[in-house]
């Protein structure tokens, strides 16, 4: 099955209509808007059950390369997770989340917050990069000038670890893209 991604976990668009009767059954006595308080509890809860799936430690740090929705217009940025663990990518401040696997099997997540929305994408540095790269493609992340052949020379998609966890496949990359 070809899917454009396959969602690992989100809040963005939770349709009561779809938790209600479960919800009204195992809870009759709650009014409708405990009822969806506690939809957005229980989805909550799943959060971290996703985290517990994905406790897969890599052997190099993790960078996110941020396209942030502010008020005053959209702005690039990085940030690093140093602990190299994929469930510490599931770590927001923002109001709603999805985290996925897009078809070309990156992790990325999308997180509303009240000035706007920013974009995440989650790549492993590949092992014997030298800090020099690492700092090199950082400062193009910040100014904005990177290209998608910046971050693939020097990290690598984290999607094949996650659809191993969740038995989805995803496309293989090529031998030539591979090697670049």
């Amino acid at each position: 099955m070809n899917r454009e991604k396959h969602i690992i976990w989100s809040d963005l668009n939770l349709d009561f209509d779809d938790w209600k009767e479960e919800l009204a059954a195992d809870f009759p006595e709650k009014s409708e808007e405990e009822l969806v308080g506690l939809m957005y509890e229980i989805n909550g809860e799943y959060l971290e059950d996703e985290r517990l799936n994905l406790d897969i430690q890599l052997p190099t740090p993790i960078l996110v390369c941020a396209d942030l929705g502010r008020w005053d217009g959209r702005a690039t940025g990085y940030k690093m997770i140093e602990s190299g663990n994929i469930r510490d990518c599931l770590q927001s401040t923002c109001d709603y989340n999805e985290w996925f696997i897009d078809k070309m099997g990156d992790l990325r997540c999308t997180a509303v917050h009240h000035d706007g929305v920013n974009h995440y994408l989650y790549r492993a540095i590949k092992e014997n990069v030298k800090d020099s790269q690492v700092e090199k493609l950082q400062n193009k992340l910040y100014d904005g000038t990177f290209t998608r052949a910046d971050i693939t020379r020097i990290t690598r998609r984290l999607g094949d670890e996650i659809a191993m966890v969740y038995g989805f496949s995803i496309p293989r990359m090529n031998q030539r893209a591979m090697s670049r």
